[in-house]
C-alpha cells in the first residue's frame, strides 16, 4: 500500500514538520473559515428566502398539480429556517470544499498542490450536478408519481413543511452522492483503493448503491430510489476510470492487485 500522497524522491523538503497539535490547530481554523462561508451564504439565502421557497422549491409541486397546506402554527417559521440553513449549506459547498482540500494540501506532492483549484472546481461541479439532477429530473418524476395516487373522495394535499424537508434532503443527498468519482480519486491517491478492487466488487457495489439510494431518498417509494440508483451505477463505472487514471500516477504496477483477495491476484 502506498504512502499518503507521496512517492520516493518527490517529498517536499521545504515543508516544515508539523506536530499533532499543529494539525489540530490548522484543522480548527479551516473549520472556522468554512463556517464563515456558511454564515455568509445563509445570510444571503435569508435575504432571498421568499424567492427560494415560493418560486424555486414550490414550483415542482405546483407543476405537478398538487396543493400544499400548513398543519401547525409554527410550520412556516420552521420551514423558512430549514430552507435558509440547508440552502446556505448547498451554496457554500465550494468554499467548504476549498478549505477541506487546503487542509489535505500539505500531504500532496508539490506539483499536485498547483491543482487544488481544479480539484475544488470538479468537486463542486459533481456536487451541483447532483443537485441539478435531483431538482430537474428526480423531483418532478417523484411528484408525478405521488400525484397519481389521488382519488375522488380523498384530496392529495401535501404538508408544506414536510414537502420542503423532502426536497432539501433530496437535493443535498443527490449532491453528496454525485461526489463518488472525486471520492474514488481521493482514496486512490491515498493508496486505499484500486480500479481492480472496484471491478472485483462491482456486484457488491450494486447492492450497496441500492441501499444508499434507499437511505438518501426521504420517501420509501421505489421509483425515486431507482431513479437515483441509475446515475449512481453510471458514476461507479466512471469512478473506476477515475481510479485507474489516478493509480497510474500514484502506485507501482504491482499495487493494482494488492487489494484483491489472494486467489484473485495474477
Amino acid at each position: 500500500m502506498t504512502k499518503y500522497f507521496t512517492q520516493p524522491g518527490e517529498k517536499d523538503q521545504d515543508a516544515p514538520e508539523m506536530t499533532f497539535l499543529d494539525h489540530l490547530e490548522e484543522l480548527r481554523w479551516h473549520i472556522v473559515k468554512a463556517l464563515i462561508g456558511l454564515l455568509v451564504a445563509t445570510v444571503l439565502c435569508a435575504l432571498y428566502a421568499d424567492y427560494i421557497v415560493q418560486d424555486l422549491l414550490m414550483r415542482p409541486l405546483n407543476e405537478a398539480g398538487l396543493k400544499s397546506q400548513v398543519l401547525s402554527p409554527y410550520g412556516i417559521v420552521l420551514l423558512y429556517m430549514q430552507t435558509v440553513l440547508i440552502c446556505g449549506l448547498i451554496l457554500s459547498m465550494p468554499n467548504t470544499l476549498l478549505w477541506l482540500w487546503k487542509f489535505v494540501a500539505p500531504g500532496l506532492l508539490p506539483k499536485e498542490r498547483r491543482y487544488i483549484a481544479r480539484i475544488v472546481f470538479f468537486t463542486s461541479l459533481c456536487f451541483f450536478s447532483g443537485v441539478a439532477f435531483s431538482y430537474f429530473i428526480l423531483l418532478p418524476l417523484s411528484l408525478k408519481f405521488f400525484a397519481g395516487f389521488g382519488t375522488q373522495t380523498i384530496d392529495l394535499n401535501i404538508a408544506v413543511d414536510h414537502y420542503i424537508s423532502f426536497v432539501l434532503t433530496l437535493l443535498l443527498g443527490a449532491g453528496l452522492v454525485f461526489e463518488l468519482p472525486m471520492v474514488s480519486y481521493f482514496l486512490t491517491r491515498m493508496g486505499f483503493l484500486t480500479p481492480a478492487f472496484m471491478r472485483h466488487y462491482r456486484r457488491h457495489s450494486i447492492v450497496a448503491i441500492l441501499v444508499i439510494s434507499a437511505i438518501v431518498t426521504p420517501t420509501p417509494d421505489p421509483m425515486t430510489q431507482i431513479m437515483l440508483a441509475l446515475p449512481m451505477l453510471l458514476l461507479y463505472e466512471l469512478s473506476i476510470f477515475v481510479s485507474k487514471m489516478a493509480s497510474k500516477r500514484n502506485a507501482p504496477p504491482e499495487t493494482e492487485q494488492s487489494l484483491l483477495p489472494t486467489e484473485e491476484r495474477s
